[in-house]
């Protein structure tokens, strides 16, 4: 069977590690150079100006007294995105969810939070080398449960900084809603109180924000369906309902959902890293830098793009295959990284329906 890729014809193949098992198709149904500066030094900014007033994970405008400039950096809290993790907490106060794939076939959750900061946040697990491409562009901390010692070597040569259980802020509450492995749970407001940060920054923006009316995607795509691993139930579907973007099967706590506003899937390059799990599954590292293609979904309709984002310090870009810049509406972001397929892992998959 063969399906077209932004009119290039992919065919399906047997996965080479048994980590994904559906070739990529972008269709609707019915390494790069790292000796630029960084861009994740934090940007001190006066009260009042124009970019003070967006927060610069959403480009959504500050509201009341608040302030884009704060005390403390970006926090990435690392979630367990299994059955284990029903419910995962804290995600209705997150300003965008970047999907990884790890071992197993499974995803886990890089949730960054900056503009509100919630006490209870989890079940907080383990990093991965993936991590870095998508925490180093804006020098934001890492919360997590751990790392296997090639992770945390890694995280150290890239400069990432983490905060782990050696945090009194970061603990196992057994409070009987998760098993012990999934007990971990992160207080961000209280870590942001003790950051000890003495001048107010505000950190880039993390995509080039414009308007809804800067969205030119006119392909009807009222249904989405991302596939990244291939465990059982791992496909995500979304449901344009209600000028958001409802997950279908996922584990959020009712009480905290995040509903983005525009869901992002891009391919990227995977590999496997030196190392397996406990388990001896292989442990796949996504690499967020270089480019390739994806599509962008909002107001539900699809925009075919191609992204590019220089080293694992740089920042985010998307331009249409025609090469005009592609500025994503303000608001709340799903991420998605989805295996382009190779050598080592097979790749996933992107599909939707225009109901």
């Amino acid at each position: 069977m063969t399906l077209p890729m932004f009119g290039v014809p992919v065919r399906l193949s047997r996965a080479i590690v048994p980590l994904v098992v559906a070739s990529l198709s972008l269709t609707a149904c019915g390494g790069s150079d790292d000796k630029k500066s960084d861009d994740s030094s934090p940007q001190k900014v006066a009260s009042g100006t124009t970019l003070d007033s967006t927060w610069p994970l959403t480009g959504l405008k500050v509201t009341g007294d608040q302030s884009a400039a704060q005390r403390h950096p970006v926090y990435i809290a690392k979630i367990d995105n299994t059955e284990a993790s029903n419910p995962q907490y804290g995600l209705g106060s997150a300003d965008m969810v970047t999907q990884e794939l790890v071992e197993g076939g499974i995803t886990r959750l890089a949730v960054f939070f900056y503009s509100r900061l919630p006490h209870k946040v989890g079940p907080i697990r383990s990093m991965r080398l993936t991590d870095i491409g998508v925490a180093k562009p804006l020098g934001a901390r890492l919360v997590t449960s751990g790392a296997a010692p090639v992770t945390l070597n890694g995280l150290k040569k890239a400069g990432v900084k983490f905060i782990d259980m050696s945090n009194p802020n970061v603990r196992r509450i057994p409070d009987g809603s998760h098993d012990s492995l999934h007990s971990v749970k992160a207080d961000l407001s209280k870590l942001g109180a003790s950051a000890g940060q003495k001048t107010a920054t505000r950190p880039h923006d993390f995509f080039q924000w414009g308007t809804d009316a800067d969205f030119k995607g006119t392909v009807p795509a009222k249904t989405v369906t991302t596939k990244i691993g291939n465990a059982p139930g791992s496909d995500d579907i979304w449901k344009f309902t209600g000028g958001k973007y409802v997950l279908q099967d996922g584990y959020m706590d009712p009480k905290s959902v995040f509903k983005p506003d525009t869901v992002i899937a891009l391919t990227v390059k995977t590999t496997i890293a030196p190392y397996r799990d406990p388990a001896g599954n292989p442990v796949p590292v996504s690499h967020f830098e270089g480019k390739g293609k994806g599509v962008i979904f909002h107001d539900g309709k699809a925009l075919r793009v191609r992204w590019s984002k220089k080293g694992v310090k740089g920042l985010p870009t998307f331009t249409t295959p025609a090469g005009q810049t592609v500025k994503v509406p303000a608001g709340h972001v799903w991420l998605a990284l989805v295996p382009k397929g190779g050598q080592s892992v097979s790749s996933g998959a992107i599909t939707w329906t225009k109901r």
